[in-house]
């Protein structure tokens, strides 16, 4: 027994088509959407590309984009098809390609909603891949004059003022690396020389924090050195004062950011899943409805259109006995291969 079965004549025939057609076309449009989408992504990603730890993050866009392209010619071809069913003579051409087509509808759908997972659960890689990265970004952060470093304080610093933001975990990690170049060091100064002796790796550390770090909204100066020294500031204890730093830390930040733009991403994705299983069944009903004409030379003659032409559970059976004859046929085409062989 066919699943869904319906009946048709020619207005309801016409009708279907046509609204079959226009849905293709705006599944064209959903195409280009998600080929943006994929592109938007991709480039916020190359924004920061210095402070991820791997190009893995990159393989969403580069999925959406190529998913996007393949929509665009998968819906254009479908609308083509749905717009020749309006022609009986045009529409014969492109029977024997209807099924092979629909199959490939049904993995593309299947495409879809594996990228619509994707977009949920790669936020998780995600913070892991920014955590590390700003962890070495932030060691670079004074070398202004070696090369392939030289703009790691700008990203730094625009990315710290544009989230609000500072450090990896917090503002606390600037003090456990040298963040001042050595060519702003006196180093004849005593002051310098003994936070250098101090520090097993030689380093210059102190409890401050880069200019941009600095919350402009508090009503005090910014106190970005001496942070934990109370005596070096009127009115300053640490331990109680409100700091006017940046509380998050950027890894927080850019993982909530990029988060919410993936979770965005992947709620459309699914909506446009919704909207191509839509179309691959509407496609499904023109070419059943026209293929079951009662009186294939009267075009106004009712039929019938349907989903399966079994139920799930049938076809389902179907499916897997013609896979087993497959593998049969092809064990059987190996043994006489084998047989030839050893007779010769």
């Amino acid at each position: 027994m066919a699943l869904m079965k319906v009946k048709f004549d020619l207005k309801k025939r016409v009708k279907l088509a046509q609204f079959v057609w226009f849905m293709y076309w705006f599944s064209v449009m959903a195409g280009v959407g998600i080929f943006s989408m994929g592109l938007f992504c991709k480039i916020e990603l190359r924004k920061r590309s210095e402070l991820m730890d791997n190009n893995e993050s990159h393989l969403l866009p580069n999925l959406l984009i190529c998913v996007g392209l393949v929509a665009c010619g998968v819906n254009a071809f479908g609308g083509k098809i749905c717009y020749d069913s309006l022609d009986p003579e045009k529409f014969v051409k492109w029977q024997p390609m209807i099924k092979p087509f629909l199959v490939g509808c049904v993995g593309f759908n299947a495409l879809l909603f594996v990228t619509a997972f994707l977009c949920f659960v790669m936020r998780i890689p995600l913070q892991f891949t920014l955590a590390e990265g700003l962890r070495n970004g932030m060691r670079y952060y004074k070398d202004t004059d070696t090369p392939g470093r030289c703009y790691m304080k700008r990203t730094l610093d625009l990315m710290q003022m544009e989230f609000h933001c500072c450090g990896n975990i917090n503002y606390r990690d600037w003090f456990e690396i040298q963040w001042v170049s050595n060519r702003y060091l006196d180093f004849s100064a005593k002051e310098v020389k003994d936070r250098i002796t101090s520090n097993v790796d030689g380093q210059y550390l102190m409890d401050g924090v880069p200019f941009s770090c600095c919350n402009p909204s508090s009503p005090r100066p910014c106190i970005q050195g001496q942070m934990t020294n109370n005596t070096a500031h009127y009115s300053y204890d640490h331990y109680v004062e409100e700091l006017n730093v940046w509380k998050r830390g950027c890894s927080e930040a850019l993982s909530s950011y990029y988060g919410g733009m993936y979770n965005t991403i992947g709620c459309m994705m699914l909506l446009i899943t919704i909207l191509e299983c839509g179309v691959t069944v509407g496609l499904q009903y023109v070419n059943t409805s026209l293929s079951t004409l009662e009186n294939p030379e009267d075009p106004e003659s009712e039929s019938e259109g349907w989903i399966l032409e079994k139920t799930v559970k049938e076809t389902f059976t179907d499916i897997m006995d013609k896979m087993k004859a497959m593998g049969k046929g092809n064990a059987v085409d190996e043994g006489a291969d084998g047989e030839a062989a050893a007779a010769s």
